[in-house]
């Protein structure tokens, strides 16, 4: 994956190059890597926002994906329970069902009278308890978190945490990109760590942030 530079030199920055990664279904993977290692990037391929530059990517087109990250996605005139009902009819609700859930994303979110109000007055906190929320009790198959967990109060960020450990089915798939090891460990059986674009470690949570750890 590369994007065009501007400015006199111009030319291309690769972001992911020669990237070979293979999940399966219900695995709980944590993404780690130093700023600008391509996490983001490849988070929004798999979830089909970014069509790579080059090779293939390859996704059960029966399951529904929710990339959750801050100021992604939402439609800022729009209040929070209505971009939590557009959210839910994306991904294939018809319009009774989602009604149905925009009670419970509320009540989760802790918003009180903002949930009522235009997504563009919200803070980057709210906004994240707005879109954890809504892809989470939503069900969504493939879960895309992208430090979605790292922002506003604590107590939001456990019971965030709680919530997601709660509710992971076997079946549901999950990749988490967070700063916080802690975050990973409970959540997360196997981590990978992208640098410069590519894939330096493979394995279990335990021995590859250790090995990051001991990197930096």
């Amino acid at each position: 994956m590369s994007f065009g530079l501007s400015g006199a030199g111009g030319g291309d920055h690769h972001v992911l190059n020669d990237l070979d990664l293979e999940i399966q279904q219900g695995e709980r993977i944590g993404l780690v890597g130093r700023n600008g290692a391509g996490k983001s990037t490849l988070l929004r391929i798999i979830g089909g926002i970014y069509p790579p530059a080059g090779g293939t990517v390859w996704r059960d087109p029966k399951k529904t994906v929710a990339l959750l990250s801050l100021g992604l996605g939402f439609k800022g005139d729009l209040s929070g329970r209505d971009n939590a009902l557009l959210a839910a009819m994306l991904q294939g609700l018809t319009r009774r069902e989602a009604k149905q859930r925009l009670d419970a994303i509320g009540e989760f979110t802790e918003l009180g009278e903002f949930y009522e109000q235009p997504v563009k007055t919200y803070s980057s906190g709210m906004r994240s308890r707005l879109g954890f929320a809504t892809g989470l009790l939503l069900d969504t198959d493939i879960l895309l978190l992208d430090e979605i967990l790292a922002v506003g109060d604590q107590g939001f960020r456990q019971k965030a945490r709680e919530a997601l450990k709660d509710r992971l089915s076997p079946d549901k798939t999950v990749i988490l990109v967070h700063h916080m090891e802690q975050a990973i460990k409970e959540t997360c059986h196997r981590a990978v760590w992208l640098e410069q674009g590519r894939v330096r470690d493979d394995g279990s949570v335990a021995e590859v942030l250790a090995a990051y750890a001991a990197d930096a």
